[in-house]
């Protein structure tokens, strides 16, 4: 199976000046799952020729971009990562520039970031550095100069890292060939030379980066370039295919484990009984021999022993549980080295399920509700600062314990975005969740963001307080218009209307009129937001439809005899 596979070459000279404010880097991870969760990195800054520490400011967004990227979970975006990144130098210089130069401008420079990852180009830029392409016969600049004309020929840097807090980013991602070619370089450098010499170096250079950029700098140098010379071509030798054969081998490496029985050993973990089994799990007590601590096996069903689908989301599962850390979400523990089976590990966590308290507790008040969706929402919040969305939350998947600590326990539809990014030969089925619980964004087939995960906190919010769902139909992609939010109060008079407006909210068809921040939800519940202490009375369409549809047929009736009474007069 082919893999993201680079060559590459940088160099960064003077030139006629007497110290070299440019800083150049390129990170190619050793190890292959770096290489296809993070990609490859090349960075290149030139330190502001009126900046008294531009040299410094250049090192520093070089070296703490390439440092700190690769050290972003796994789980994020590369767009994540990079502005959370340079939002962070950005600050960092611009503080330090005050405190060491007395001034805004002590240390400022110019700043392109290219990542290559999977099948995509991530491109962060600011200043008047410039990233090109050179595509078959086809040669563009991909970054936009920040420059702002004084004059006819005078320009000064419009936009830059460390002249102010408030940063400005050009962010673009586009889709990468194999045998493109990038170009990175400083003023010192395309000041000197058009677009059609660079494209001819380039080509004369094509299966050579070190012989091209030496070449650019040269050809920089005698074109009289009176600044620092600096230069990285990137050349992509070969790409992530969607090789289905590959792919599968490599799923399928560990087997299905046999179904499993009282007393039987697997890698260390003797099996105590089963606690639970579908269609696409069994899940076992076990005892760990090594520890002496009781602990769950999740094993996957051998209904889809031949499906790379599923075998990749039980895979994702682990994965995700292995970075998550909160008292609230399951702990997925780590597993042998050599394991012989596919399966994974979790913490055991006795209790009941959300649903089995819904049962003991119909119709609670509010207080008794609140502490258990704030835990959720807490459980949750962790999830969402990794970029990862739950998509399947629902009473089944929530366990209290008897001390009362709520806990999330299934990450089995966890849509992971940094995870996302990365091409496959697999076609992933973006309609996840359950039916009731599932966000409408999935049913109309639109991408989901950390909403759709508190339109089914709202849903599970309003069934414990009713025990009801809150629309007065079941939600498909043809009757999103017509469906009718129910009043909790009507089921539950403890419901105050304020608490009733926040639920309302939570569970909104449109993602836009929704909570953007669980937070936001959490403190509605408790405390009554200002918008909601106004109570308006409910449309008769909505609190009788059919009442409504009834008296205005009953009125069409009235208007009609009365024209014909009038006609006939």
């Amino acid at each position: 199976m082919a893999e993201l596979k680079i060559t590459a070459a940088q160099k960064s000279e003077a030139g006629v000046k007497p110290a070299n404010d440019d800083a150049i880097g390129i990170r190619i991870p050793d190890d292959e799952n770096t290489l296809r969760t993070k990609g490859v990195a090349a960075v290149i800054a030139d330190g502001m020729s009126g900046s008294e520490g531009g040299r410094e400011a250049a090192d520093a967004c070089v070296t703490g971009f390439l440092n700190d990227y690769f050290s972003t979970p796994d789980s994020w975006t590369v767009e994540t990562s990079g502005e959370k990144i340079l939002g962070a130098l950005n600050r960092w210089l611009y503080s330090q520039g005050q405190k060491q130069y007395g001034t805004p401008r002590g240390l400022v420079t110019t700043l392109s970031v290219l990542i290559l990852k999977s099948t995509t180009a991530y491109l962060f830029h600011i200043g008047d550095t410039r990233i090109y392409r050179l595509r078959g016969e086809d040669f563009e600049q991909l970054t936009t100069d920040h420059r702002v004309a004084v004059g006819e020929k005078k320009t000064y840097l419009g936009r830059a890292m460390g002249i102010d807090l408030h940063l400005e980013i050009d962010y673009r991602a586009l889709p990468v060939e194999t045998g493109d070619i990038y170009l990175l370089t400083t003023d010192g450098v395309h000041d000197f030379i058009d677009d059609v010499t660079l494209k001819r170096l380039l080509v004369e250079h094509y299966r050579d980066p070190e012989g091209a950029v030496d070449a650019v700098l040269r050809h920089a140098a005698h074109a009289g370039s009176d600044d620092n010379l600096s230069a990285q071509v990137v050349r992509v030798e070969s790409l992530p295919e969607g090789d289905e054969e590959e792919f599968y081998r490599r799923l399928t490496e560990l087997p299905f484990p046999p179904p499993l029985e009282p007393g039987m050993k697997l890698d260390g973990y003797r099996i105590l009984r089963e606690l639970h089994a579908s269609n696409r799990t069994q899940i076992y007590l076990a005892l760990d021999e090594r520890s002496g601590e009781m602990v769950v096996l999740k094993t996957p069903s051998v209904n889809y022993e031949d499906d790379p689908l599923y075998i990749e989301q039980f895979l994702h599962e682990e994965w995700a549980g292995r970075r998550l850390n909160s008292p609230h979400l399951l702990r997925v523990l780590p597993a042998p080295e050599q394991r012989q089976f596919l399966y994974y590990v979790t913490e055991y966590v006795e209790g009941q399920t959300l649903r089995e308290w819904m049962h003991d507790h119909p119709l609670p008040e509010p207080a008794e509700v609140r502490p258990i969706v704030e835990q959720i929402a807490q459980g949750l919040r962790v999830m969402h600062r990794q970029e990862m969305l739950h998509q399947d939350l629902k009473p089944e998947n929530i366990l209290i314990d008897p001390h009362g600590v709520v806990k999330i326990i299934d990450f089995g539809s966890t849509r992971i975005a940094g995870i996302a990014e990365i091409r496959t030969p697999l076609e992933r089925d973006n309609l996840l969740g359950t039916r009731n619980y599932t966000a409408p964004e999935y049913l109309q087939g639109l991408p989901a963001t950390n909403r759709a995960d508190i339109f089914s906190l709202g849903v599970i919010t309003y069934e414990m307080l009713t025990g009801r769902l809150p629309y007065d139909r079941e939600l498909n992609a043809r009757n999103l218009r017509r469906a009718r939010y129910r009043p909790a109060s009507e089921a539950n008079p403890a419901v105050p209307h304020w608490m009733d407006e926040a639920l309302r909210k939570a569970v909104s068809i449109d993602p836009q009129k929704r909570y953007a921040l669980l937070s936001e939800f959490t403190h509605d519940l408790r405390s009554p937001n200002p918008d909601f202490l106004r109570e308006t009375r409910q449309p008769l369409i909505e609190r009788n439809p059919l009442g409504f549809w009834k008296t205005l047929a009953l009125i069409s009736l009235l208007i009609n005899l009365a024209l014909l009474i009038a006609l006939a007069a």
